[in-house]
Order: structure tokens, then C-alpha cells, then sequence
């Protein structure tokens, strides 16, 4: 990828003189759609970044939001952020994986925050390829081996397969940190005469034009062409580093922080001062190498990890080198914050003089023509019952995936009350006061049964690309509410949310107009549930040889509780079973049923009024009669249930099928929804009064079984049947 002639004319116009090879190269990344969002900015203004608890919203390295307590806003805050390695992964599974997690750390220590939770989601082709398995192989061994290494939790996420991710897998990474109010630091420098200090590992040469190989199409050849692009990480200077900038901020010794992401160096310092409205002077033989005779344009761009990039005042210096050798990591002063261009110099002459705001913000944006996408045909195939709830409980968008989860350690730091593989995680946030309330009449519960007080953090993330392939307005806003639905299954409102914008080449208007309906949608759906949308990432040109990506909205949502005690999603074989949030039958269009047995079908018709649905579920979640609560998503109602049976707890389930097929009934995957099992119906039914439906659907028992009866049609299966269904992943990869 070279600098387009259009964008060189600019850059002619503005210097006055042609660009030396360094300012080329950094426009060319900085102004990549990598970096300069040239295709999604304009459609970016649909989110709402503002909220009660917003303390940053985007457009820093992470964004940060006040935890509230009984009397307003804690001073305990928490950072969110989300990234995509989506090109790196697909060249290189395992450092893709494995470097995507080590960026989205680094950008929360940017923020003066300690990072406490990781979640993952990934896609990737049909399982039953070959290459999509080795890919899953690799990201995961990444991800787990950099995780844990590095002593954070990863505590959620998602897997899905779908056809059109077999030439472009996608690896979306958040992160969740936790600090102070008094701790925060942001990207912005704050005064001339301050100086800017390299922090980490020693600058090599991977990762060159890493910005730029992630704005292009991956080409049939790009496992091998493409590899020096592919950053190598290393898990252990990873973890000094959080240590050394827990120690730096604690110490009040850092002005200003950038983490060296895209573009290296060249893309954080010149970041950094362009935010504050200012420029450097960079001396780049002064920053420390680890491979001889690096030129300036390899110093400036290569995107060797673990670094930071401080602003310090120069009084300072010394204490934050000592720092630096106390962790074993590298130390460089590379130059100081100045009121005049971006400049950097190397052994003498100048290789980029340039105003730091054009470099950031001077690139224009695209205007690109979209088509709206068509709205499917109802098809409906007839499928027999038993035939069809094998398939789609077997099937590894619904199987299992402990496989995954398994290899992460969510347990480090002791924070994780509800692990993987639930609706939602919840973390133990001790440290937030005030976060205690008093229990209410009816259903409300004050805090945990064992006493603890402080907040629970439940986190949850991922998408659908079933849903937004074949309705991505619809689709999009179904993610939002999924996900905020699996916050109120574990008793938690909705408190913000960080999205990754995953699509296709932008220039071909039918992807340009699924993605600007997914980013609609997703806005509007999260606007409805007075949901803040913080901060995020974009990702395009996700095109291989065998095409398009589905457009996919990977959206992260925290939400809050007092106390973090949370219902499971497992039955206690003691209680009614009930099914709230919507309608028993829904449209299948989008459903893991069509997935595997053919047809087509309109998209479900999503809940008026879903931040009701989600605040009842909430209530219900929290109640004193509740016993279980999962909810209804991939697969539908028989993947929820069968998902909820055990060795020791069963359930006996009938549907009436007078007004819908045993398909809409069983398989359809409207969100919103979920069983309860509960000792107080009547409760239950209270709290969805005047908000959504609520159908009985039988009972829980000791039969270690699920027995579903609909519409004259039967089917029984044990729990350990259930399971040998649900054990594809590790099955197959085992």
C-alpha cells in the first residue's frame, strides 16, 4: 500500500514541498482507514458517547466511566476498550491472537488503570474446515498463552462460525481496568518543555506498516507475503510493563500517556501532542534497538510491542528510569514536547516536519455509495422435530465451548464471581463503597446472601452474524439488547458499552450499506436502552478471495449490581419454569435452525420497549424465589434449556404449538428473552406486568433430563446426551 495520489497532492499542498520517505510512510498509515476511520467516521455521529457516568468518552485510548453507588458516582472508576487483530491473526494465529490481547492492556495502562478482565470474541469460516480449525487453534494458544502469562482474566466472550469468515477470520479483544479517580492519566500532552520517554521493549523491526496491511484486502498469498506485518509479542516484559506504569502513576510521574500500537512510535507521539495542540522535537537514534543499523523510517514505524510512550516533566526523569531498570525494561528520553511541527530527526537531518494536527486529522473522508440491503423471502423447510434439535444443539455455533474457556485462566486476581461459560461474567469490584442497598418489598434483594459488600461487574460481549447477515439494521439491535440482556440475567443494569465495527471492502456500496445499517442499528438499539456507547474500534477492508466478511457489530457491555452474588444458569431441579422477556414463538430468520436445515424468514420483531424488558428481567434476576436464569439467544429456546439441564436436574416442558410451528417455538432466537426458574411465580408475572409476556413452560426435576412436548410432538434426552451433542469443539480438536 502506497499513498494515494489524491492524498499525496494534500500532503504537497500542506508542507509546500514533496514529502521525504518517513513523512510518506507515516501519512500513509496515519491516514490509512486503520488509523483515520476515512469510511466509518461519518457515520460515527449516530452514537451517543455521553451519560451520567461517562468520565471519558471516545477518542482516547480507552474510555472510563464512574461505578455507581446509593448516593450518585463511587470514586472508583473502571476503563473499557476493544480492539480488533483481525489481518494479523489470519497471517499468524498465534501472535495475531496473541498481540491483539497485549494492545488493548496497554491501551488501559494508558489510561492510569489496572486491567482486570479480558473478554474475547472470535469468528472464523465453517468448522468442518480444516484451515478454520487450525485458525481457532492458534488464536486461542495466542490468546491464552499472552493472557495468562500476563495474569489477566479472561472472563467472556463468543465463537462463531459462518462461511464468510473462512478467508478473514476476526479476533475482537476488550478489556476492562479498574483505578482511582484521582489516578487517571490521558493522551494528551500538557506542556511545552516536558519530555517524551520510551518505556518497554527494545524497537526491532516487525510489525512494519502493520497500519496499512490492516486497511487492505487479504490476497490469496497473504499467510506468507503478509507475515513481516505480523507483530511478535512477549507476555512476560508485557507483564513488568503493567507492573512499571502501576508504579509510575502511583508515583504521580507520568503527564501523559500513548501505548505504541499502529504506526509505532510515529503513530503514539505524534497522537499524544497533536491531542494537546502541540509538537515535539523526536531524536529517533536515541530510542533503544534491538536489531542493528535501523534506519528512521524503521525506528518511526516498526510496531515492536510492550512499549509506552510518557510525557514527563523533566524533573522526573531520573525517577522514572529508576523505575524502568527496577522491571528490567528499556528506558530512552526521545525527545520533548514543543509549540511547533511534528519533528524527528535522525543522526542530524530532519526526516518529518509536519504539523502533528494534519498528521492526526488531516485526512478527508470517504463518501461512499451504500445499497440497502433486501429483506429475505419467508421459506420455511419442514424438518422433523428430533432431527432438527440434533442438529442445531450439535451444531458448533450452540455447541460447548469450554474447549475455548477452558485454556484461559479466569480465576487469576480473584475477582471473577461468575467464570465463563454463564450469560454474562461478574467481577468483584471490593474496593467501590456506597454500592449496598436496602432490601425492597416484593422481588428486590439488598446485596450478595453472604454479606459482602462493594459492586459486581458483569461483563458481557459478542455479536451474531447469522443475525446481521441476513437483517443488519434488525440484526445489530439485536446484539445490543442480547447483550444487555445477559447483564440483567445475572441481576446487573446496563451501564456503558464499547463496540467493534467489523465489515467488508467499504467501496462495494452492498457492503458499505450492511455496514452503515449494522452501525445504525446498533446506535439506535442502545440509545433505546439508555446505554452509553463509549469508545470502539472499526475494522474494514475484512475482504479475502472468497469475499466479504458478514458486517459484525461485536458490542462489550458492562453493567453494575450491589454485591456479587448472581443466579446461575444451571436448574436446582426445584422450580417452576418460566419463559419472560416476549412471545413463546418468533420469526427464524437469522436462526442457527435455517443455518442448518435451509430456508429463509423474516427477522424476529424486536421488543418496543426493551430497556422494560431488561429492567424486569433485572428484578427478577435479583429476586428471593429465583433459583436459575438463562437467557434466550443462539439456537433458541431448546439450545436454553438444554443448556440448563444437569446430571442432577431436569426439566418437563410443553408448548402450545395452536398459533406456531414447533420451529418458531423451539428454535426461533428473538432476544430479550429468558427462562426463570423460580418458587414465586407470581412475582415474576408482577414484575412483567404491563412490560412483556410471561409463558409457563412446566417445571424443573431430578430427572437429569429435558422433556419437551410440542404440539403432539415429543423428544426426551438425558443431560449426558445433551452433553455428547454439545462436545463438538472438543471432540474434533481435542
Amino acid at each position: 500500500m502506497t499513498l494515494s495520489d489524491s492524498d499525496r497532492e494534500l500532503v504537497v499542498a500542506e508542507l509546500g514541498r514533496d514529502p521525504t520517505r518517513a513523512e510518506e510512510a507515516l501519512f500513509e498509515n496515519l491516514w490509512s482507514e486503520h488509523c483515520a476511520y476515512r469510511s466509518s467516521q461519518p457515520l460515527l455521529t449516530a452514537f451517543d458517547g455521553d451519560g451520567e457516568h461517562v468520565v471519558v468518552g471516545p477518542g482516547d485510548d480507552a474510555a472510563v466511566v464512574a461505578l455507581p453507588g446509593d448516593a450518585g458516582e463511587t470514586e472508583t472508576w473502571i476503563t473499557m476498550g476493544i480492539e480488533s487483530h483481525n489481518h494479523p491473526s489470519f497471517v499468524d494465529p498465534y501472535d495475531g491472537a496473541a498481540t491483539g490481547v497485549g494492545g488493548i492492556v496497554r491501551d488501559t495502562l494508558s489510561m492510569g488503570a489496572y486491567p482486570i478482565a479480558l473478554a474475547d470474541c472470535l469468528y472464523f469460516g465453517d468448522f468442518d474446515r480444516e484451515h478454520s480449525r487450525y485458525l481457532l487453534d492458534g488464536v486461542v494458544e495466542g490468546i491464552s498463552d499472552y493472557g495468562n502469562s500476563i495474569g489477566v482474566p479472561t472472563v467472556g466472550g463468543s465463537t462463531q462460525f459462518h462461511a464468510d469468515y473462512e478467508g478473514n477470520p476476526l479476533v475482537n479483544v476488550a478489556c476492562v481496568g479498574l483505578l482511582d479517580a484521582d489516578r487517571l492519566v490521558t493522551a494528551d500532552a500538557k506542556e511545552v518543555g516536558n519530555e517524551l520517554v520510551l518505556v518497554g521493549n527494545a524497537t526491532g523491526r516487525d510489525g512494519l506498516g502493520g497500519a496499512s496491511f490492516a486497511s487492505e484486502d487479504l490476497d490469496e498469498d497473504a499467510e506468507t507475503e503478509d507475515r513481516p506485518a505480523v507483530q511478535v509479542g512477549d507476555p512476560y516484559t508485557e507483564k513488568l510493563l503493567v507492573e512499571a506504569n502501576e508504579e509510575l502513576v502511583d508515583g504521580d510521574l507520568v503527564e501523559a500517556a500513548r501505548d505504541l500500537g499502529a504506526a509505532g512510535l510515529g503513530g503514539a507521539s505524534s497522537e499524544m501532542v497533536a491531542k494537546g495542540g502541540l509538537g515535539a522535537e523526536i531524536r529517533l537514534e536515541a530510542v533503544h534497538q534491538r536489531e542493528p543499523n535501523m534506519n528512521a523510517f524503521e525506528i518511526l514505524l516498526a510496531e515492536s510491542q510492550e512499549r509506552m510512550c510518557y510525557e514527563v516533566r523533566p524533573e522526573n526523569v531520573d525517577a522514572v528510569r529508576a523505575v524502568a531498570e527496577k522491571y528490567d525494561l528499556g528506558c530512552s528520553v526521545i525527545g520533548e514536547v514543543t509549540e511547533g511541527n511534528y519533528v524527528c530527526t535522525f543522526e542530524g537531518e530532519t526526516v518529518v516536519d509536519a504539523p502533528a494536527e494534519f498528521l492526526g486529522d488531516g485526512a478527508p473522508t470517504n463518501d461512499l455509495p451504500a445499497e440497502t440491503p433486501e429483506r429475505p423471502e419467508r421459506n420455511l423447510p419442514d424438518a422433523d422435530l428430533d432431527a432438527a434439535f440434533e442438529a442445531v444443539v450439535g451444531s458448533p455455533n450452540c455447541a460447548s465451548k469450554r474447549w475455548v474457556y477452558r485454556q484461559y485462566d479466569h480465576e487469576v486476581g480473584t475477582r471473577t464471581a461468575t467464570p465463563p461459560g454463564d450469560d454474562a461474567a461478574v467481577m468483584a469490584i471490593r474496593e467501590a463503597s456506597g454500592a449496598r442497598r436496602e432490601r425492597s418489598e416484593g422481588i428486590d434483594e439488598a446485596s450478595s446472601d453472604d454479606g459482602e459488600t462493594g459492586i459486581g461487574l458483569a461483563v458481557s460481549a459478542g455479536a451474531n452474524p447469522n443475525w446481521t447477515d441476513v437483517a443488519p439494521y434488525e440484526g445489530a439491535r439485536a446484539v445490543a439488547l442480547e447483550n444487555a440482556t445477559n447483564l440483567a440475567a445475572k441481576g446487573a443494569s446496563p451501564l456503558a458499552a464499547v463496540d467493534c465495527l467489523n465489515g467488508g471492502n467499504p467501496e462495494k456500496p452492498e457492503v458499505y450499506g450492511g455496514f452503515s445499517a449494522v452501525v445504525d442499528g446498533l446506535a439506535d438499539a442502545c440509545s433505546a436502552l439508555g446505554v452509553p456507547v463509549v469508545g470502539g474500534n472499526v475494522s474494514l477492508y475484512n475482504d479475502s478471495p472468497s469475499g466479504p466478511i458478514p458486517p459484525t457489530p461485536t458490542l462489550a457491555m458492562t453493567g453494575t449490581k450491589p454485591g456479587y452474588d448472581a443466579p446461575p444458569s444451571a436448574l436446582s431441579g426445584e422450580g417452576d419454569l418460566l419463559l419472560v422477556g416476549g412471545p413463546a414463538a418468533s420469526a427464524l430468520g437469522g436462526s442457527e435452525y435455517l443455518a442448518q436445515v435451509g430456508g429463509s424468514d423474516r427477522f424476529p420483531e424486536l421488543p418496543a420497549n426493551p430497556a422494560a424488558v431488561v429492567d424486569a428481567l433485572r428484578e427478577v434476576a435479583d429476586g428471593d424465589g429465583t433459583l436459575a436464569v438463562h437467557d434466550v439467544s443462539d439456537g433458541g429456546l431448546a439450545v436454553t434449556l438444554s443448556e440448563m439441564v444437569t446430571a442432577e436436574a431436569g426439566a418437563s416442558v410443553e408448548l402450545d404449538a395452536d398459533d406456531a410451528g414447533p420451529a418458531e417455538l423451539l428454535f426461533g432466537e428473538l432476544p430479550g428473552r429468558a427462562v426463570v426458574e423460580t418458587t414465586a411465580p407470581e412475582a415474576v408475572r408482577d414484575a412483567f406486568d404491563g412490560v412483556a409476556p410471561v409463558t409457563a413452560l412446566g417445571s424443573a426435576d431430578d430427572s437429569g433430563a429435558l422433556d419437551l412436548s410440542v404440539g403432539g410432538a415429543s423428544l426426551r434426552r438425558s443431560a449426558d446426551e445433551i452433553a455428547d451433542l454439545r462436545d463438538v469443539l472438543a471432540r474434533e480438536l481435542d
